[in-house]
């Protein structure tokens, strides 16, 4: 029989426009919500008991682009534009990196995320077989896999390709469905079209989704157009990604044509805008792709551009800029972000039990401590969430039903070897 508890006292952020939080119950067993309301449900016999006072309950938030080994090198080369902080400074650390580093810098970010209040992120590197193993064992969900930067030899090409089918094959649905795999060629400007189109043709084979990385600064978009003689979007489209469910990283460059092709095939836009301001990529045009009717969702990117990996950050960052770049305080309003961080989240890397607070989905959330200062008075919990709280606030994190982040411990990390490990791996990096 799986277990059952009852959360009482509750207040809980269901996020429906017409009632965004309900005060009272919810009931979950095994690994699914079954009950939210404000009556205490029939089903509750025999349920252990959780005393949510004081707490505001929120769907787990959801990180859509990352790559979460890069916590080694936070802080490693800061301040730069995008292609000089790559070339001159991050890829040549990673071409360092070994499997081993991948391990302890994604158990560092796990860490950072699930204590954040992330329950489900995305994750796009090498030695994927690793950040597996620290999913697998941490309790986190996540949607993996193998990026591919084509600047190689074609019998270099040929094998991270067979990696990345080999890694999404063998991994999807695993840990308990907690592991969702996709395929994703690093950039149309790092990969050459034939290296590109074989990966759409492997997402048809396996029947998976693709992620890439687009239009993240001008400079590329100009690149794109000398190269191809078209901009990214329709470079992609020609290409064939998006006759796959798509997801797109950054965006920031797009014209009215290049949004209109987007939402006309379905593609998801994952919007990093701490990683975007401290390149200083841009602004993406969310307001536009929201309107148009696209799934835009946000991410982190990795720890080395960001600096940290706090959703909550985002979400309010989704929430300011957009309204101080188009003047119109209406412009992506408290609610809209908090969606983008949970529920646009979800659906847009493919996962459809998870992301909002409903009967029927996951047990995938977080407990806010609201009896502090900054919480008060109890206007709307919707805007504090928002404008108010931060990573900090976060008390508890349930995943697929399962407490891993208790009292803000975690349950199912070693906190303190896992920082010892990961300084040690940044160490071993600079001496090699």
């Amino acid at each position: 029989m799986s277990h059952k508890w009852l959360i009482k006292n509750g207040t809980i952020a269901v996020m429906d426009d017409a009632r965004p939080v309900v005060n009272g119950y919810m009931l979950v067993e095994g690994d699914t919500i079954t009950y939210i309301g404000e009556e205490r449900p029939e089903g509750a016999e025999g349920a252990e008991i959780f005393d949510g006072a004081g707490l505001l309950f929120l769907p787990g938030l959801v990180n859509t682009h990352g790559h979460a080994a890069m916590s080694l090198l936070r802080g490693y080369g800061d301040d730069l534009a995008l292609q000089v902080w790559l070339q001159d400074k991050m890829w040549p650390m990673e071409a360092k990196f070994t499997g081993s580093d991948v391990y302890w810098g994604t158990s560092l970010s796990v860490l950072e995320m699930l204590k954040g209040g992330t329950t489900t992120f995305l994750d796009m590197y090498d030695h994927m077989d690793q950040v597996a193993k620290v999913v697998e064992e941490s309790g986190i969900r996540a949607v993996l896999m193998r990026g591919a930067i084509g600047f190689c030899s074609e019998d270099e090409q040929r094998q991270k390709l067979n990696e990345a089918v080999g890694f999404a094959r063998d991994w999807h649905g695993k840990a308990d469905g907690r592991i969702t795999t996709m395929l994703s060629p690093h950039s149309p400007y790092t990969c050459a079209p034939n290296f590109f189109e074989k990966f759409v043709q492997a997402a048809h084979d396996l029947n998976l989704p693709l992620h890439t990385h687009m239009s993240e600064t001008k400079t590329e978009v100009e690149q794109n157009v000398s190269d191809y003689g078209m901009r990214p979007v329709q470079h992609l489209l020609n290409m064939g990604m998006f006759s796959r469910p798509s997801l797109v990283a950054h965006a920031v460059h797009l014209n009215d044509e290049e949004i209109e092709i987007l939402a006309a095939h379905q593609v998801g836009v994952s919007h990093n805008p701490g990683s975007n301001l401290k390149l200083a990529s841009g602004v993406a045009r969310v307001p536009e792709l929201l309107k148009a009717g696209v799934t835009v969702s946000l991410g982190t990117d990795g720890a080395a551009s960001n600096n940290n990996l706090d959703m909550f950050e985002e979400i309010r960052l989704a929430a300011l800029i957009h309204k101080g770049v188009s003047g119109d305080p209406t412009a992506v309003p408290a609610l809209q972000a908090l969606k983008m961080g949970t529920e646009y989240g979800a659906k847009s890397v493919f996962l459809q039990d998870t992301g909002k607070l409903a009967q029927g989905m996951k047990a995938d959330f977080i407990a806010l401590n609201t009896e502090q200062a900054h919480f008060l008075p109890r206007t709307d919990y919707i805007s504090h969430a928002v404008y108010s709280a931060g990573a900090k606030d976060v008390e508890h994190v349930w995943v697929n039903g399962k407490q891993v982040i208790k009292n803000g411990a975690a349950l199912t990390i070693d906190e303190e070897k896992v920082r010892y490990e990961a300084q040690a791996a940044y160490e071993g990096l600079l001496s090699r």
